[in-house]
């Protein structure tokens, strides 16, 4: 079976947020990187080349399908922040009314300038998303 195309890896963190291109995002990525650290108490890590993830989860799908994945995260995008907190299980809409200016993918947030987003909020939905990702599968500090 086929591993997922996105693995820890060993590159550095600090380094990765230091050469963010645009000064708003590299900003707005290292104020992420302290919320996350906060909210979660875990360290983070590189996943592929861009997403900055903090713990792993260990799954096995109906399928027989399984493997591991960060468990909450961000990537700091040309045209915006994505922030992985979605586990794609809950409706966290209550909390995402009051965000800001966001949008939604299929697992993921789309945010603009962090300036415009309420960080407690999001702060909420990193700790909802984690919970609800912990209540199907262990949730580990990687």
């Amino acid at each position: 079976m086929a591993q997922n195309k996105t693995q820890p890896g060993s590159a550095s963190v600090a380094a990765y947020l230091e050469a963010v291109d645009h000064p708003r995002r590299r900003e707005d990525a290292m104020v992420l990187d302290r919320l996350f650290q906060e909210v979660t108490g875990f360290q983070p890590r590189m996943w592929g080349d861009t997403i900055i993830g903090y713990g792993r989860y260990d799954y096995t799908y109906e399928s027989g399908r399984s493997g591991s994945f960060l468990a909450t995260g961000f990537a700091p995008r040309k045209a915006n922040m994505v922030v992985y907190v979605m586990p794609g299980y809950a409706d966290f809409s209550e909390i995402l009314d009051r965000l800001g200016p966001h949008r939604l993918g299929k697992s993921c947030l789309y945010l603009g300038a962090l300036s415009k987003v309420d960080l407690d909020v999001l702060a909420e939905l990193i700790r909802a998303g984690l919970a609800d990702l912990g209540q199907r599968w262990p949730v580990f500090p990687e």
